[in-house]
Protein backbone atom coordinates (compact mmCIF):
# COMPACT_ATOMS: atom_id res chain seq x y z
CA UNK A 1 0.00 0.00 0.00
CA UNK A 2 1.71 3.49 -1.00
CA UNK A 3 2.71 5.72 1.68
CA UNK A 4 1.69 9.16 1.21
CA UNK A 5 3.90 11.02 4.04
CA UNK A 6 6.15 14.02 3.37
CA UNK A 7 7.90 16.66 4.67
CA UNK A 8 7.20 20.08 3.53
CA UNK A 9 8.50 23.45 5.10
CA UNK A 10 9.90 21.21 8.01
CA UNK A 11 6.74 19.77 8.96
CA UNK A 12 6.23 16.68 8.53
CA UNK A 13 2.75 15.49 6.90
CA UNK A 14 0.74 12.68 6.34
CA UNK A 15 0.04 13.12 2.76
CA UNK A 16 0.53 16.00 0.35
CA UNK A 17 -2.56 17.79 0.09
CA UNK A 18 -2.67 21.55 1.94
CA UNK A 19 -5.73 23.16 2.30
CA UNK A 20 -5.01 26.60 1.37
CA UNK A 21 -5.90 29.89 3.15
CA UNK A 22 -9.76 31.17 1.37
CA UNK A 23 -12.81 31.50 3.49
CA UNK A 24 -12.90 27.78 3.79
CA UNK A 25 -10.23 28.18 6.24
CA UNK A 26 -11.73 30.95 8.24
CA UNK A 27 -14.27 29.18 9.94
CA UNK A 28 -13.79 26.50 12.47
CA UNK A 29 -16.91 24.13 11.22
CA UNK A 30 -15.57 24.09 7.72
CA UNK A 31 -11.49 23.64 9.19
CA UNK A 32 -12.70 20.66 11.65
CA UNK A 33 -14.50 19.25 8.46
CA UNK A 34 -10.97 19.81 6.21
CA UNK A 35 -9.09 17.57 8.96
CA UNK A 36 -12.21 15.13 9.37
CA UNK A 37 -12.04 14.71 5.11
CA UNK A 38 -7.88 13.94 5.64
CA UNK A 39 -6.08 17.27 4.23
CA UNK A 40 -2.51 16.72 5.76
CA UNK A 41 -2.27 20.88 6.84
CA UNK A 42 -4.18 23.88 6.05
CA UNK A 43 -3.26 27.49 5.90
CA UNK A 44 -5.64 29.82 7.64
CA UNK A 45 -7.03 32.55 5.73
CA UNK A 46 -4.59 35.68 6.04
CA UNK A 47 -4.59 38.69 7.35
CA UNK A 48 -4.42 41.42 5.68
CA UNK A 49 -2.64 45.09 5.96
CA UNK A 50 -6.05 46.47 5.68
CA UNK A 51 -7.30 44.81 8.58
CA UNK A 52 -4.30 46.33 10.27
CA UNK A 53 -4.30 49.46 9.50
CA UNK A 54 -8.10 50.43 9.31
CA UNK A 55 -10.80 50.44 11.64
CA UNK A 56 -13.07 47.42 11.77
CA UNK A 57 -15.87 50.08 10.74
CA UNK A 58 -13.79 51.59 8.17
CA UNK A 59 -12.82 48.19 6.59
CA UNK A 60 -16.09 46.89 6.81
CA UNK A 61 -17.16 50.45 5.06
CA UNK A 62 -15.17 49.78 2.38
CA UNK A 63 -15.34 45.73 1.78
CA UNK A 64 -19.21 46.24 1.61
CA UNK A 65 -19.05 48.00 -1.57
CA UNK A 66 -18.43 45.11 -3.61
CA UNK A 67 -20.79 42.18 -2.02
CA UNK A 68 -23.57 43.02 -4.41
CA UNK A 69 -21.13 41.61 -7.37
CA UNK A 70 -19.87 38.39 -6.03
CA UNK A 71 -20.66 35.23 -7.73
CA UNK A 72 -22.94 32.08 -5.73
CA UNK A 73 -19.69 30.39 -5.14
CA UNK A 74 -18.46 32.81 -2.62
CA UNK A 75 -20.78 31.70 -0.31
CA UNK A 76 -21.04 28.74 -0.87
CA UNK A 77 -19.33 27.76 2.63
CA UNK A 78 -19.81 30.23 5.90
CA UNK A 79 -17.17 32.61 6.28
CA UNK A 80 -15.36 34.51 9.24
CA UNK A 81 -16.78 38.46 9.49
CA UNK A 82 -13.90 41.10 8.76
CA UNK A 83 -12.47 41.07 12.32
CA UNK A 84 -9.30 43.59 13.32
CA UNK A 85 -6.17 42.17 14.07
CA UNK A 86 -6.31 41.00 17.32
CA UNK A 87 -9.40 39.03 16.68
CA UNK A 88 -7.58 37.30 13.91
CA UNK A 89 -4.72 36.23 16.27
CA UNK A 90 -7.01 35.15 18.55
CA UNK A 91 -8.61 32.91 15.73
CA UNK A 92 -5.37 31.37 14.73
CA UNK A 93 -4.92 30.33 18.40
CA UNK A 94 -8.01 28.79 18.45
CA UNK A 95 -7.64 26.67 15.38
CA UNK A 96 -4.05 25.50 16.66
CA UNK A 97 -5.01 24.97 19.38
CA UNK A 98 -8.48 22.83 18.24
CA UNK A 99 -6.57 21.14 15.26
CA UNK A 100 -4.47 18.07 15.30
CA UNK A 101 -2.84 18.18 11.49
CA UNK A 102 -0.28 21.38 11.18
CA UNK A 103 -1.54 24.97 11.10
CA UNK A 104 0.17 27.84 8.75
CA UNK A 105 -0.77 31.21 9.57
CA UNK A 106 -0.64 33.35 5.85
CA UNK A 107 0.00 37.56 6.29
CA UNK A 108 -0.41 39.65 3.33
CA UNK A 109 0.91 42.91 4.46
CA UNK A 110 2.57 45.74 2.40
CA UNK A 111 5.18 47.52 4.48
CA UNK A 112 8.35 45.94 5.60
CA UNK A 113 7.53 46.93 9.04
CA UNK A 114 4.57 45.63 9.42
CA UNK A 115 5.56 42.73 7.47
CA UNK A 116 8.19 41.92 10.40
CA UNK A 117 5.62 43.10 13.28
CA UNK A 118 2.77 40.97 12.11
CA UNK A 119 4.78 38.11 11.18
CA UNK A 120 6.53 37.97 14.61
CA UNK A 121 2.77 38.19 16.47
CA UNK A 122 1.20 35.29 14.01
CA UNK A 123 4.42 32.75 14.85
CA UNK A 124 3.70 33.80 18.42
CA UNK A 125 0.08 32.21 18.48
CA UNK A 126 1.61 28.59 18.20
CA UNK A 127 1.60 27.75 14.17
CA UNK A 128 3.73 25.83 12.89
CA UNK A 129 4.91 27.84 10.34
CA UNK A 130 4.21 31.10 8.61
CA UNK A 131 3.27 31.67 5.00
CA UNK A 132 3.80 35.85 3.41
CA UNK A 133 1.39 35.82 0.55
CA UNK A 134 2.94 38.29 -1.73
CA UNK A 135 -0.57 39.88 -3.38
CA UNK A 136 -0.25 43.28 -4.99
CA UNK A 137 -0.99 44.98 -8.09
CA UNK A 138 1.73 47.30 -9.03
CA UNK A 139 -0.29 51.12 -10.12
CA UNK A 140 2.69 53.13 -10.27
CA UNK A 141 4.18 53.56 -13.30
CA UNK A 142 7.36 55.07 -12.27
CA UNK A 143 8.31 51.78 -10.01
CA UNK A 144 10.97 50.23 -11.24
CA UNK A 145 10.20 45.78 -11.14
CA UNK A 146 13.51 45.61 -9.74
CA UNK A 147 12.52 47.87 -6.70
CA UNK A 148 9.42 45.75 -6.25
CA UNK A 149 11.67 42.86 -5.76
CA UNK A 150 14.11 43.99 -3.54
CA UNK A 151 11.02 45.17 -0.99
CA UNK A 152 9.71 41.99 -1.28
CA UNK A 153 13.38 39.97 -0.33
CA UNK A 154 13.88 42.71 2.14
CA UNK A 155 10.19 41.72 3.75
CA UNK A 156 11.36 38.30 3.88
CA UNK A 157 15.33 39.45 5.47
CA UNK A 158 13.13 40.96 8.19
CA UNK A 159 10.31 38.32 8.86
CA UNK A 160 13.01 35.91 8.86
CA UNK A 161 15.13 37.63 11.60
CA UNK A 162 12.51 37.89 14.45
CA UNK A 163 10.30 34.50 13.85
CA UNK A 164 11.76 30.85 14.22
CA UNK A 165 9.06 29.00 12.84
CA UNK A 166 9.55 28.02 9.00
CA UNK A 167 8.55 30.86 6.81
CA UNK A 168 7.44 30.17 2.77
CA UNK A 169 6.62 32.68 0.62
CA UNK A 170 3.29 32.77 -1.88
CA UNK A 171 4.43 34.40 -4.77
CA UNK A 172 2.77 35.60 -7.99
CA UNK A 173 3.77 34.57 -11.32
CA UNK A 174 4.40 38.30 -12.34
CA UNK A 175 8.21 38.96 -11.68
CA UNK A 176 10.25 39.18 -14.54
CA UNK A 177 12.57 36.02 -13.59
CA UNK A 178 10.89 34.56 -10.73
CA UNK A 179 12.94 31.76 -10.53
CA UNK A 180 16.09 34.40 -9.59
CA UNK A 181 13.68 35.81 -6.76
CA UNK A 182 12.87 32.71 -5.29
CA UNK A 183 16.91 32.22 -5.37
CA UNK A 184 16.99 35.62 -3.68
CA UNK A 185 14.61 34.78 -0.85
CA UNK A 186 15.73 31.39 -0.20
CA UNK A 187 19.27 32.85 0.45
CA UNK A 188 17.18 35.54 2.82
CA UNK A 189 15.67 32.83 4.72
CA UNK A 190 12.36 31.40 3.32
CA UNK A 191 12.63 27.55 3.46
CA UNK A 192 10.07 27.06 0.37
CA UNK A 193 7.18 28.61 -1.99
CA UNK A 194 4.04 28.05 -2.92
CA UNK A 195 3.40 28.58 -6.66
CA UNK A 196 1.57 30.79 -7.53
CA UNK A 197 -1.20 33.17 -6.06
CA UNK A 198 -3.82 33.10 -8.08
CA UNK A 199 -5.09 37.19 -8.26
CA UNK A 200 -8.27 37.54 -8.55
CA UNK A 201 -9.11 40.15 -12.09
CA UNK A 202 -11.96 42.99 -11.89
CA UNK A 203 -14.72 42.50 -15.01
CA UNK A 204 -16.53 45.04 -16.83
CA UNK A 205 -20.22 44.43 -17.69
CA UNK A 206 -20.62 45.58 -20.99
CA UNK A 207 -24.15 46.60 -20.15
CA UNK A 208 -24.52 48.60 -17.04
CA UNK A 209 -20.99 49.87 -18.18
CA UNK A 210 -19.96 49.16 -14.26
CA UNK A 211 -17.18 47.61 -12.86
CA UNK A 212 -17.88 43.79 -11.94
CA UNK A 213 -15.96 41.98 -9.21
CA UNK A 214 -16.04 38.19 -9.34
CA UNK A 215 -14.85 35.41 -7.62
CA UNK A 216 -13.97 32.86 -10.22
CA UNK A 217 -12.96 28.59 -9.03
CA UNK A 218 -9.52 27.59 -10.91
CA UNK A 219 -10.10 26.40 -14.28
CA UNK A 220 -8.27 22.87 -15.12
CA UNK A 221 -6.28 24.62 -17.60
CA UNK A 222 -4.59 27.02 -15.01
CA UNK A 223 -2.63 24.62 -13.28
CA UNK A 224 -0.28 24.49 -16.29
CA UNK A 225 1.66 27.39 -15.42
CA UNK A 226 2.76 26.42 -11.57
CA UNK A 227 3.61 22.77 -13.50
CA UNK A 228 5.96 24.42 -15.21
CA UNK A 229 7.92 26.79 -13.11
CA UNK A 230 7.71 23.98 -10.06
CA UNK A 231 9.76 21.38 -13.06
CA UNK A 232 12.05 24.49 -13.81
CA UNK A 233 12.96 25.82 -9.74
CA UNK A 234 12.98 21.62 -8.93
CA UNK A 235 16.19 20.79 -7.24
CA UNK A 236 17.76 24.41 -8.98
CA UNK A 237 16.47 26.71 -6.26
CA UNK A 238 16.56 25.52 -2.43
CA UNK A 239 13.19 25.02 -0.74
CA UNK A 240 10.33 23.06 -0.58
CA UNK A 241 7.94 23.46 -3.46
CA UNK A 242 4.05 23.66 -3.07
CA UNK A 243 2.09 24.32 -6.39
CA UNK A 244 -1.46 25.68 -6.32
CA UNK A 245 -4.04 27.08 -8.30
CA UNK A 246 -6.25 24.69 -10.25
CA UNK A 247 -4.94 21.35 -8.26
CA UNK A 248 -8.34 19.54 -8.85
CA UNK A 249 -7.60 15.53 -9.03
CA UNK A 250 -5.17 12.97 -7.89
CA UNK A 251 -4.22 12.97 -11.63
CA UNK A 252 -3.26 16.88 -10.82
CA UNK A 253 -1.16 15.95 -7.53
CA UNK A 254 0.58 13.29 -9.41
CA UNK A 255 1.77 15.52 -11.86
CA UNK A 256 2.78 18.38 -9.10
CA UNK A 257 4.81 15.72 -7.72
CA UNK A 258 6.40 14.29 -10.60
CA UNK A 259 7.65 18.00 -11.68
CA UNK A 260 8.88 18.16 -8.45
CA UNK A 261 6.80 19.41 -5.65
CA UNK A 262 6.63 18.42 -1.90
CA UNK A 263 2.63 19.03 -1.49
CA UNK A 264 0.11 20.67 -3.34
CA UNK A 265 -2.51 23.33 -2.23
CA UNK A 266 -6.34 22.53 -3.05
CA UNK A 267 -9.37 25.29 -2.66
CA UNK A 268 -11.39 25.21 -5.51
CA UNK A 269 -11.85 21.31 -5.51
CA UNK A 270 -13.33 21.64 -2.28
CA UNK A 271 -15.40 24.32 -3.12
CA UNK A 272 -16.85 22.35 -6.31
CA UNK A 273 -17.13 19.18 -4.26
CA UNK A 274 -17.18 19.74 -0.59
CA UNK A 275 -15.21 19.54 2.56
CA UNK A 276 -15.16 15.45 2.09
CA UNK A 277 -13.61 15.09 -1.07
CA UNK A 278 -10.14 15.39 0.21
CA UNK A 279 -10.92 11.61 1.27
CA UNK A 280 -11.99 11.34 -2.27
CA UNK A 281 -8.78 12.21 -3.91
CA UNK A 282 -6.29 11.13 -1.47
CA UNK A 283 -8.19 7.24 -2.00
CA UNK A 284 -7.47 7.94 -5.87
CA UNK A 285 -4.00 9.30 -5.80
CA UNK A 286 -2.76 6.12 -3.32
CA UNK A 287 -4.46 4.08 -5.93
CA UNK A 288 -2.41 6.03 -8.85
CA UNK A 289 0.55 5.10 -6.63
CA UNK A 290 -0.12 1.40 -6.30
CA UNK A 291 -0.96 1.23 -9.99
CA UNK A 292 2.32 3.02 -10.98
CA UNK A 293 4.52 0.79 -8.61
CA UNK A 294 5.76 3.67 -6.34
CA UNK A 295 5.64 3.06 -2.81
CA UNK A 296 6.62 6.38 -1.26
CA UNK A 297 6.13 10.12 -2.83
CA UNK A 298 9.86 10.35 -2.69
CA UNK A 299 10.08 6.77 -5.27
CA UNK A 300 8.90 9.40 -7.98
CA UNK A 301 9.13 12.91 -6.73
CA UNK A 302 11.17 15.09 -9.14
CA UNK A 303 11.19 12.82 -11.84
CA UNK A 304 9.96 14.48 -14.46
CA UNK A 305 11.25 18.27 -13.71
CA UNK A 306 13.44 19.95 -16.26
CA UNK A 307 16.81 18.31 -13.98
CA UNK A 308 15.81 14.57 -15.16
CA UNK A 309 13.17 14.79 -17.95
CA UNK A 310 14.21 13.30 -21.23
CA UNK A 311 13.43 15.82 -22.64
CA UNK A 312 14.54 18.99 -20.59
CA UNK A 313 13.65 21.91 -23.49
CA UNK A 314 9.64 20.37 -23.09
CA UNK A 315 9.89 23.01 -20.10
CA UNK A 316 11.56 25.58 -22.27
CA UNK A 317 10.78 27.72 -25.46
CA UNK A 318 11.69 24.94 -27.81
CA UNK A 319 7.83 23.30 -27.32
CA UNK A 320 6.63 26.79 -28.09
CA UNK A 321 8.14 27.09 -31.73
CA UNK A 322 7.69 23.19 -32.15
CA UNK A 323 3.83 22.86 -31.57
CA UNK A 324 3.05 26.44 -33.61
CA UNK A 325 5.23 25.08 -36.21
CA UNK A 326 3.34 22.17 -36.53
CA UNK A 327 0.14 22.40 -39.23
CA UNK A 328 -1.17 20.05 -37.35
CA UNK A 329 -0.79 20.50 -33.67
CA UNK A 330 -4.92 21.71 -32.99
CA UNK A 331 -6.47 18.80 -35.23
CA UNK A 332 -8.92 17.13 -33.48
CA UNK A 333 -9.36 19.50 -30.88
CA UNK A 334 -10.02 22.62 -32.77
CA UNK A 335 -10.02 21.84 -36.91
CA UNK A 336 -10.32 24.92 -37.90
CA UNK A 337 -6.57 25.93 -37.43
Amino acid sequence: MADLRTTCFGLDLKNPVIAGASRLTANMETLKGLEASGVGAVVIASLFEEQIRLGHDRLEDLLMGFDSREQPEISIFPGMAYAGPEEHLEWVSKAKRSLEIPVVASLNAVTAETWAEWARKLAQTGVDALELNFYATPVDPDKKGSDIEDEHVNAVVRVCKVVTVPVAVKLSPFYANPLHVMKRMAEAGACGFVLFNRFFQPDIDAETEKPRFVFDLSEAEENRLPLRFTALASGRVKGDLVASTAVLTAADIAKMILAGAKAVQMVTAFYRHGLDYAGTVLSDFSSWMDRHGHRTIEDFRGRLDKRHAEDPHAWERAQYVRILMRSDASVGRYPLL
